[in-house]
This record gives C-alpha cells, structure tokens and sequence, in this order.
C-alpha cells in the first residue's frame, strides 16, 4: 500500500498573501486528500487570512501546529514591514524542518517570506533555502525551479552578480550532480542536461571571455565521466528555447537571473522553488509576499497548489525508495556522490 505523506506548511510572513494561500488550496478537496498536512502558524495569522478569504481553517483538513510567536489579541497589518512578522516567519520555517528533521514530516512547503523583514530583526537572512541548509548543518545547497515544461538548477543564487560569475569547478560539478539527482527522482529516469555558458554566446570560443573554456567545459568534462548525460557550454540566450523543444529536461543555470527570468516567463504561476543538498524535501512557491494585495483576497493559489503537489509526489517517490535511498537523492554529499 502507498503510504500518505505528512507535508508540513509554514505560512510565510503574516502580512503577505501566504496564509490566504495555503488556506485555498487545502479548500481544494482534491488537493487536501493527497497528504496528511500541517499548518505551521499562529492562529492571529491564520483567522485574519480566513476572515479575508471566506475560509474557516477549523473546518480544513489540516492540523495547525502554531508557535506562538504572535499576539492573539492584536490584528494582522497586511502589506506592513515589520521585524516581529520576519521573526514569525522564522520561526514557521524552523518549526517546519524540525519536523521534517524528526521524522514527523516527510515533506515541507514554504509559503513567501519577506528578506526586509527578517533582516529588520536583527538575523542576516539570505534566502529559504540558504537557512534551511544552516538548520540542517549542511554546507552546500542549489535552488532548483520545476515546471511541467522544464526545470532549471542554478550554480549561484543570491549573491551579488560580480561574486556570481567567478566561477569554481567544483561547485558547478556539484550543482549538476545534485540536479541529476532530484530530476532522476521526479521523472524516474536519467534526465537530459544541458549546461548554460556564462558569457554571451558561451564566450564565443574566448572573444567574449575566458570562463566558459576555463571552468565551465572542464566541469561537464567531468560530470559526463561520472556517468551525467550532460552537454555544453550553450548559449544562455538559446539554451531555454531548445529546453521547450524537448532537447533538455534540465538547464543549469550559472546564476539566479540567468534562469529565474526565463523559468517565470515560461510558466509563472506553475514553477515550483526546490532545495536541493539537504536531508528534507522543501517546496515553495516561486512568487513573494505580495504586499500590495495582501490582505484582500486577490491572491491566487495556483502555485501554491503546484508546490503542495510537487512534494507529495516528491515525498512519494522517497517513501517508495526507502530511506537508504533517501540520503543519496537529498544530499549527494553526504553520501559520497559529489567529491
């Protein structure tokens, strides 16, 4: 028998769209029936959101695992910056791994927090999944987006782009392998990889810069001896088309622009954030808080629901596997897989 997946949620920063969010989409039936699910959040947050959008969360089939980080007694202020909603959202995440950590989640999915808010805390706070590898004491992690069209995993996220495009070998072996990995998991077969060049025209053989020759040419030398179905360097400017055709399941990406702004042209409201190279499985929308509708029930629960169904099915795929298997799809590194 397929076991059910337990998926926690933690509801993002209280003052944006990501309660309202998740309670529509557990109001999907069909959706709601897929996994056990836990709601992490404060019940302040929670009822504002359901009050907005028509949704009693009581009458949702979900467990609300609340962390008491918010009054009760004082109401939400949507679409405000404040350092004690940064804080909340903080605290969801945490929550959400640790359970994912402990076994009583298989999956998470993260709804938007805000980075001006958890840093108006005090906390230098990067990324999701940046803190959710300093959570699990990993030391590499890749953000990967997912789309019924394509997939794109990047080498660098958010780091400023001078930083990005000094490249290391190392780290783009490693951002291919654990690519290969999750692809491996979700389409249940090797994937097709083709790798962007960093430099216009992938450096056009040395007319437009040396990268691409120096550090990118020699990385794919050396996942394709490890066995990784992967080519390039190729022109970051054509790479995504030729994905659309069929010629890719996967691009890598160098840095976060190079393939967040095709990713979202391609499919917005379907393409699922992943973190990659650490022990759980994390899901989020790819969309932020949304402050200027939040608060007004305009907010559209698609992507979410893509998200919510990107970790059962990821969660599925691991339950089926075994937990041995587990360690190796979710951090190569530790397994021995990316040296």
């Amino acid at each position: 028998m397929t076991r059910t997946p337990r998926i926690a949620i933690s509801i993002g920063d209280p003052a944006g769209v990501g309660a309202e969010i998740a309670l529509k989409a557990l109001a999907d039936p069909e959706l709601a029936s897929l996994a056990d699910w836990f709601l992490i959040a404060d019940h302040a947050a929670l009822d504002a959101a359901g009050r907005i959008a028509g949704i009693d969360p009581a009458l949702l089939p979900c467990t609300v695992v609340e962390t008491g980080d918010l009054n009760a007694n004082q109401a939400i202020s949507f679409g405000q910056l404040r350092a004690e909603y940064g804080l909340a959202a903080i605290a969801y995440v945490r929550r959400a791994v640790e359970m994912c950590m402990s076994g009583e989640a298989h999956a998470m999915v993260t709804a938007p927090l805000n980075k001006e808010a958890v840093t108006l805390s005090g906390r230098v706070f990067s990324g999701h999944t940046e803190y959710i590898a300093e959570l699990t004491g990993v030391t590499e992690s890749r953000m990967l987006l997912v789309s019924e069209k394509l997939a794109t995993v990047h080498v660098s996220t958010h780091i400023p782009l001078a930083r990005a495009c000094r490249l290391d070998v190392r780290r783009i072996v490693q951002t291919i392998e654990l690519g290969n990995e999750a692809l491996t998991l979700m389409l249940q077969r090797p994937p097709r990889i083709g790798v962007c060049g960093l430099n216009p025209h992938a450096g056009e053989h040395g007319l437009f810069g040396a990268e691409d020759a120096e550090f990118i040419g020699p990385a794919i030398a050396e996942a394709r001896a490890r066995g990784i179905d992967c080519s390039g360097p190729w022109p970051p400017d054509t790479i995504f088309v030729r994905g659309l055709d069929g010629e890719f399941d996967l691009i890598v990406a160098m840095y976060h622009d190079q393939g967040h702004i095709p990713m979202k042209l391609i499919d917005f409201a379907g393409t699922v954030n992943v973190s990659l190279g650490t022990p759980i499985i994390r899901t989020s929308v790819d969309h932020g808080t949304a402050f200027d509708i939040a608060g007004r029930n305009l907010a559209d629960a698609t992507n979410m629901k893509a998200a919510m169904r990107l970790a059962v099915r990821m969660a599925r795929g691991r339950l089926a596997l075994g937990a041995s298997a587990t360690n190796s799809v979710a951090n190569p590194a530790a397994a021995g897989g990316s040296r």
